[in-house]
């Protein structure tokens, strides 16, 4: 069951008050999170664990014995450990704080309760990362394909490293091949982030250059050959005039051409009660009136 964190007079989560103190649930939810990098949980559960992340990475960086002992008091995995005061300490040693990046996604089926995605920033599966490489690459190519046909764009292809490089060096509000937003979300991604991640994201906008510019090719291949397969069985057919006007089904009280029952049979339909046949009474025909049929008397 999910605790609440004992809040300052700030009404934030508070480390001064002693590690044993916090919720244990939050605790193992921050646990876990360190782990396995990112985590999807209720939008206050991610709010409250990203605070504390942010705390236990800064005694992280620190290194000392003392910090260490407060940061295995408080986590409930030692396997964290390591990673904490290794992976995170080099990973963040520039980086002044924001270790943690919130994402608000779609509301939990049920109780309608906020959800969110809760990702360590700089991580090898950074999701604002990937979003952003692929916003580049959809800007770099509405930019060729002003010039160019998709065809010559996707034969020759699409340098997207050369092109981050000078984008980097650019400020929001100046000329270039990105829009100002992707632009600013660029330079934040690679902040603090090696040299190398400009070829990591040249790599994925390239990929995804590629990607859009063959839906269009397979979405085309795919409907001529859908309508190929349509012509080849319309031929195959025998045309007829049944096939051309099928024959529809009799609803009730419809008359087909030469009925002549009431509308009231019509409406009844199958329910109504079937007609008897009409009663003939066979009348026997008179004798004849003659000589012979007198002596018979």
């Amino acid at each position: 069951m999910y605790q609440q964190c004992p809040r300052s007079s700030q009404g934030k989560p508070t480390l001064s008050d002693g590690f044993y103190f916090i919720g244990f649930g939050v605790r193992y939810l921050d646990g876990k999170f360190l782990e396995t990098i990112s985590i999807r949980t209720t939008l206050p559960k991610a709010k409250d664990t990203a605070r504390l992340a942010e705390k236990i990475i800064t005694l992280g960086k620190r290194g000392t014995e003392s910090t260490y002992k407060r940061a295995q008091a408080f986590v409930l995995k030692p396997a964290v450990l390591p990673k904490l005061f290794g992976t995170f300490a080099k990973r963040y040693a520039k980086r002044p704080g924001g270790y943690t990046r919130i994402h608000r996604i779609d509301n939990r089926t049920g109780d309608n309760a906020p959800m969110a995605l809760l990702e360590l920033v700089d991580n090898p599966r950074d999701f604002k990362l990937e979003m952003t490489a692929r916003a580049v690459g959809r800007d770099l190519l509405t930019e060729k394909l002003r010039r160019n046909t998709p065809r010559t764009v996707l034969n020759s292809g699409v340098d997207a490293t050369e092109s981050i490089t000078k984008e980097v060096k650019l400020a929001a509000r100046d000329k270039g091949e990105l829009r100002p937003s992707t632009r600013i979300n660029l330079q934040k991604v690679v902040k603090y982030r090696a040299s190398s991640a400009l070829k990591e994201i040249g790599n994925r906008a390239s990929t995804w250059i590629e990607t859009l510019l063959a839906i269009p090719l397979q979405q085309k291949r795919a409907q001529i050959a859908t309508d190929a397969s349509a012509d080849a069985k319309s031929k195959a057919k025998t045309s007829s005039y049944v096939e051309k006007f099928p024959k529809a089904t009799i609803r009730s009280g419809a008359a087909v051409p030469g009925d002549v029952r009431s509308a009231v049979r019509l409406a009844q339909g199958a329910i109504a009660r079937p007609r008897r046949p009409p009663r003939t009474i066979s009348l026997s025909s008179p004798t004849p009136y003659n000589s012979q049929t007198l002596h018979s008397q």
